[in-house]
């Protein structure tokens, strides 16, 4: 008689999913949905790794960070940290802080290529720091956003400090990180925090059209583009333009940059292959 297999076990699905389509779109996707995606350690360190990769790999043109299920990212997950082996010392906690959420956030904030978010779902905490962080963030309209740290009693961390008051300004800022109330996407969008609220059955089309878009388009050129305008939020104009002329000089170096020229002047559209 016939013994009938048992059925084989699916493996595990990675917590962190990564592809990179053939247009050089680097997709990094969150992927514990049953824990609304909030980050743990080893998924903090591979988004991390993964947009170094991607600033050191010219086939790779942009990024979109995005997420699984009904939650972008609703924070820390600190279950999956490595076991404290002693007790807590002062200069710890500042130390967790800055080799951890903040290094996350700078590593957005860093990568030579455009990054977008394509927020499908709440983003809580850093979880919300993650998207502000990007270069463009895109929002399904059932998305949220909160400031949830003072719930919770905590100053809020992950460069949320730095980047709402440059985002909307300190006011604004305040009223979202004093009173720590869900922020819907359209709210975020009028706001500024949001470039587009739109149904959440399109999210991932127009993600996939806007990095398409920047994808073929010169690319060391968005990167410098990308530098100025993050780091002009705290230079004073002298070093503003100076950087500017400077970032210039270093584009026009590049194939892509006279190849735009080129293009214009032969009224033909240009071909930018990223270098």
């Amino acid at each position: 008689m016939p013994v009938s297999a048992e059925p084989a076990e699916e493996a595990p699905q990675p917590a962190v999913l990564h592809r990179t389509t053939p247009d050089g779109v680097s997709w990094i996707t969150l992927n514990r949905p049953e824990a609304m995606n909030a980050v743990t350690w080893e998924q903090r360190e591979r988004i991390i790794a993964l947009l170094a990769d991607a600033s050191a790999d010219p086939a790779v043109r942009a990024v979109v960070l995005t997420a699984t299920g009904r939650g972008f990212c609703a924070g820390a997950d600190l279950r999956g940290a490595p076991a404290q082996t002693r007790e807590r010392v002062p200069g710890d906690v500042a130390r967790t802080i800055r080799l951890g959420a903040q290094r996350l956030i700078a590593a957005v904030l860093d990568c030579e290529k455009p990054v977008i978010a394509a927020v499908n779902g709440t983003a809580a905490g850093i979880g919300a720091h993650l998207a502000f962080a990007c270069d463009l963030v895109l929002a399904a309209d059932t998305a949220t956003f909160i400031e949830v740290f003072v719930r919770r009693g905590l100053v809020p961390d992950g460069g949320g400090a730095y980047l709402l008051p440059r985002l909307v300004g300190p006011q604004r800022a305040k009223e979202l990180m004093f009173f720590g109330n869900a922020l819907t996407a359209a709210d975020a969008e009028r706001m500024g925090l949001v470039n587009r609220a739109v149904p959440a059955d399109e999210l991932a089309g127009l993600a996939a059209a806007w990095a398409g878009r920047l994808a073929c388009g010169p690319t060391r050129a968005i990167a410098l583009t990308k530098q100025l305008v993050n780091d002009s939020l705290t230079a004073d104009r002298a070093t503003a333009f100076a950087a500017e002329a400077a970032a210039q000089e270093i584009n026009m170096t590049t194939r892509d940059a006279n190849e735009g020229v080129a293009s214009f002047v032969e009224r033909r559209t240009p071909e930018y292959r990223g270098y």
